[in-house]
């Protein structure tokens, strides 16, 4: 396939990570507008999908790092322009729908759909297992932000929000280790590669099954269901696209695309009949006694999607053709049906339908329009929802253990009767109230899906064009199956059209003799709790977490520093000794190890032994703090004298940055360390580790460096540096040559900026600082423009301190600009240019706290880490764009007047990503601590006496 093509399948998925984060910042205030404006590109993707129907598959690879072995590999067939056209068509529904059910306040939730959006195009588009799961999981975080953005007093729907993600996490890691296995097993992780050569043995039957433990989690099958009905505290739009058209459907998505190649392994059919068949009838029969309507769908969801399972999971040319009609029939019925219910409660205020009257007479349109939807739900011709079910019958009405199957199949159908009559029943009739009419924005998106049920339920032809490519890759079946049966209005008088009608009359039955009354009648038999079984999980495993907890967590660090040691000296450290005791080591050198080769070493050793030792016996925390510095700016002297400037350069500063973060922190700290670390036991345990740790990682080293048996990396870098005309061989390495553990590096600093501002700015007990400030003494013009008003974090402002800021960061900030500049060819580059300019804002929030600081830098770190981290990425992934690999290094320039050519190689603008990135990180460190650091003095620890 050519680049285009492949370019233009990454760029989608891309483009909704760009949209879902563009569209609310941009249109945020209109909320009408911003949701129209999101739901174009999921309404491109179904168009771009459509355009795709019949016109035979389309694969792809994008390599991500070749010499890793790690490529994208994305596929186009019939059944992923179905689940396309459904994850598009349907999103961009329910977007329109979002706009007039949002309020401005939730214009986030816009941004979070897209996202979600975005990660089920990727997964559909996936052709490799273990992008699929990427994509997978991006589903579910997208999920668990949907489900608990509401109020933060909901505790309910945070613990919705977090059983959906621990058991489909949970399951999901079961099914990445069946991806292992499987892939493992057949060489290959390439979804297309496997189902046209499947593997075989007992490996590939423990593969499939911890697969299908992963799909039926995913989609809610009984008994891992108990999630989705919790889930129904997610706001209606989040519901219909989630819990209807897509997320649920991802589960099925999977068994679909793997039926062809692993439906004959032994253990998949009864597996997925088993399950399908229990989660359909199971569903079913506790729908008819909801009188929440919601939870009323979801489990009827959770029926609909057990017979997915067994259509699409059975392995035949019928049953695949039938599931695919009913997987899209399912989202233009089901999704319809939720923002229905969204409706009714927006204008009446409850979706109980013990308490509704009159909706039906208020609400005519949403009423017909819900009703066509229950007839697609039902299936009563010609709605798309018969076609697929008479295809179903089909595809079981031929003997043998079939038919078992089929009076499952046929039991489900009538279930879907009644729970679908009682639907109706609840949210539409009783009642004369006329109200102000139906409110279209809300009405038109449910009208629209419907019609959309209807339409193509008239059009069977074109629907089999559509998914009879998809059909074709299963066999026909046993003795018995039509091979050529396609999908139709009118088969003719037959008993598939016999079961129907049978299903319509039982059905009609049991909600005459079970589902009319509200609220429901209790019924005498009940089907064991998944609820209940997941409380009792989650409670066991914390009972036992807290058991461990209560016995090793000793909240003491240095117990755990010592625990780490001593493993470490028990285990490598044992074997290391006994491997040159045996005589395992090298070749000593005949003259011995020289102590130092420059006397000048010999001195920053002393001092960094001597701020060591004198660090152990000081009492004071601030002296502490300060000869550990020393420590490090020996190190860095070191550093120096054996030619390693860029390193020296990054260690001071970073030494300097924690000396005076340490310094902050101390002041919500006791002056003196408390007096049990005068203990002779405990100083001397602690000295015998430490000396054990040095001697350990000393003897190590220098084993390790005699022992060298192949030619040095450094030269074939300084080979590499020449021919990319540099002379900084570290910053090369770093921004061109390991640019991949570079950027994993930086996303680690970005978690770990996240976490530090959520420890401490959302830790119990936390305040805001007021958003006022009252100045020191002689709050006067000139103290004025020194410093912003506000509470200094080191206690009053200094007018000398102040003014030295002011000056002096424009040079500071200068000097990184130029370390960034200049770390092509001489020591520098973004990662010590960033903590350089941190430094210069460090400098100016001494004097005036986050005001000064706020004054100073208006852009909010966070925006810094974004920004950072997305132009790294962004610089990769123009590696894609110009057909090379991910990070690879371009030259982009041109002629410029007056300066002539000017090219700029690409690994600058990462550089520049790294650079904002830190900035970025020391900022959020600095501003979070200033949090708790600029509040009362009436907080602070009382400084401990001798004992």
């Amino acid at each position: 396939m050519g680049e285009g093509a492949a370019g233009g399948m990454l760029a989608l998925v891309g483009i909704y990570a760009v949209a879902a984060v563009c569209v609310p910042w941009a249109l945020g205030r209109h909320r009408r507008a911003m949701a129209c404006a999101a739901a174009a590109v999921p309404a491109a993707t179904a168009a771009w999908a459509a355009t795709r129907a019949g016109r035979g598959e389309l694969d792809t690879s994008v390599v991500w790092a070749s010499d890793l072995g790690l490529v994208l590999d994305f596929r186009v067939d019939a059944l992923t322009v179905v689940m396309l056209l459904l994850v598009g068509g349907v999103g961009a529904v329910v977007l329109c729908y979002a706009g007039w059910y949002f309020e401005r306040s939730e214009r986030l939730m816009t941004g979070t759909l897209v996202a979600f959006a975005g990660a089920m195009t990727g997964l559909v588009l996936a052709d490799n297992l273990l992008v699929l799961y990427v994509f997978w999981e991006l589903t579910t975080l997208s999920s668990f932000v949907l489900i608990g953005h509401t109020r933060p007093d909901r505790a309910a729907d945070r613990r919705a929000a977090t059983q959906a993600l621990l058991t489909t996490t949970a399951f999901g890691l079961v099914m990445l280790v069946g991806f292992v296995v499987l892939g493992q097993a057949a060489g290959t992780y390439r979804i297309s590669a496997l189902v046209a050569d499947p593997p075989g043995g007992a490996a590939a039957r423990v593969g499939v099954v911890l697969v299908l433990l992963g799909a039926f989690a995913k989609s809610a099958q009984v008994p891992l269901h108990a999630w989705l009905p919790a889930a129904m505290v997610a706001p209606t739009p989040v519901s219909a696209y989630l819990h209807a058209a897509a997320m649920v459907k991802a589960g099925v998505y999977l068994v679909a695309r793997l039926a062809p190649g692993f439906a004959g392994t032994a253990p998949w059919r009864p597996l997925v009949l088993a399950v399908g068949l229990l989660s359909l009838l199971a569903g079913g029969l506790v729908a008819l006694r909801q009188d929440d309507l919601k939870r009323l769908l979801a489990y009827g969801t959770i029926s609909q999607l057990g017979f997915l399972i067994v259509l699409l999971g059975n392995g035949t040319r019928t049953a695949a053709l039938a599931g695919a009609a009913l997987l899209l029939a399912h989202g233009l019925f089901k999704a319809p049906l939720f923002l229905t219910v969204g409706a009714v409660e927006h204008e009446t205020g409850t979706r109980r339908a013990d308490r509704l009257a009159g909706a039906g007479r208020r609400l005519p349109v949403l009423a017909a329009a819900a009703t066509a939807a229950i007839a697609s739900m039902i299936g009563i011709p010609p709605f798309l929802g018969f076609v697929a079910k008479e295809a179903a019958f089909e595809a079981f009405a031929h003997g043998g253990l079939d038919i078992a199957v089929l009076a499952g199949v046929v039991a489900g159908a009538a279930l879907t009767v009644a729970y679908g009559a009682r639907f109706l029943h609840g949210a539409f009739s009783g009642g004369t109230d006329d109200g102000p009419g139906d409110p279209w924005g809300l009405v038109v998106p449910v009208v629209l899906l419907a019609a959309a049920g209807f339409g193509l339920g008239l059009v069977p032809g074109a629907l089999q064009k559509l998914i009879g490519p998809y059909a074709g890759t299963l066999p026909a079946g046993g003795p018995g199956h039509v091979p050529g049966h396609e999908l139709a209005v009118w088969h003719g008088l037959g008993l598939p059209l016999g079961l129907s009608a049978a299903a319509l009359v039982a059905g009609a039955g049991l909600y005459a003799a079970f589902g009319r009354t509200f609220p429901g009648r209790p019924a005498r038999w009940r089907l064991p709790d998944a609820q209940r079984a997941y409380d009792a999980v989650i409670e066991g495993t914390m009972a036992g977490a807290h058991a461990v907890t209560r016995r090793l967590q000793t909240g003491s660090l240095p117990v755990y520093l010592g625990v780490i040691a001593l493993t470490v000296l028990a285990v490598p450290g044992t074997a290391l000794v006994a491997g040159l005791v045996r005589g395992a080591g090298p070749a000593w050198p005949a003259g011995g190890l020289p102590a130092w080769d420059d006397a000048m070493q010999l001195v920053l050793s002393a001092v960094v032994v001597a701020c060591a030792l004198a660090a152990m016996w000081v009492r004071n925390r601030l002296s502490a703090v300060v000869l550990l510095s020393g420590t490090g700016y020996g190190t860095a002297g070191l550093f120096v004298v054996h030619g390693a400037p860029d390193l020296a350069l990054t260690l001071v500063v970073v030494e300097t940055l924690s000396l005076i973060m340490l310094v902050l922190v101390l002041r919500r700290l006791p002056e003196r360390f408390p007096p049990r670390l005068r203990k002779t036991g405990t100083r001397v345990a602690t000295a015998a580790v430490g000396v054990g740790m040095g001697a350990f990682v000393g003897l190590f080293l220098t084993v390790a460096s005699l022992s060298r048996t192949t030619a040095p990396a450094g030269p074939g870098y300084t080979r590499l540096a020449a021919q990319e005309h540099t002379k900084n061989v570290v910053n090369l390495i770093l921004v061109d040559l390991r640019a991949l553990d570079t950027l994993g590096e930086i996303a680690v600093l970005a978690a770990t900026a996240m976490g530090v501002a959520s420890l401490v700015l959302t830790g119990p007990g936390t305040r805001r600082s007021p958003p006022g400030g009252g100045g020191g003494p002689g709050d006067g013009p000139l103290s004025r423009w020194l410093a912003a008003p506000g509470r200094p974090p080191l206690g009053g402002s200094a007018v000398v301190l102040g003014a030295a800021a002011r000056v002096l960061t424009p040079t500071i900030l200068v000097f990184s600009a130029y370390l960034f500049f200049a770390g092509h060819g001489r020591p520098g580059g973004g990662f010590v240019g960033g903590l350089v300019a941190g430094m210069a804002f460090v400098l100016r929030y001494l004097p005036g706290g986050r005001r000064e600081l706020a004054t100073a830098l208006p852009v909010r770190p966070a925006v810094l880490l974004g920004a950072g981290l997305g132009i790294a990425v962004a610089t990769g992934a123009g590696g894609w764009a110009s057909g090379g690999e991910f990070l690879s290094s371009e030259h982009l320039g041109g002629a410029v007047p007056v300066l002539g050519r000017v090219e700029i190689p690409t690994n600058l603008l990462f550089d520049a990503g790294v650079y904002l990135l830190v900035l970025g990180l020391v900022l959020t460190i600095l501003t979070t601590l200033g949090a708790s650091l600029e509040e009362p003095d009436d907080q602070e620890t009382p400084e401990e006496g001798p004992a």
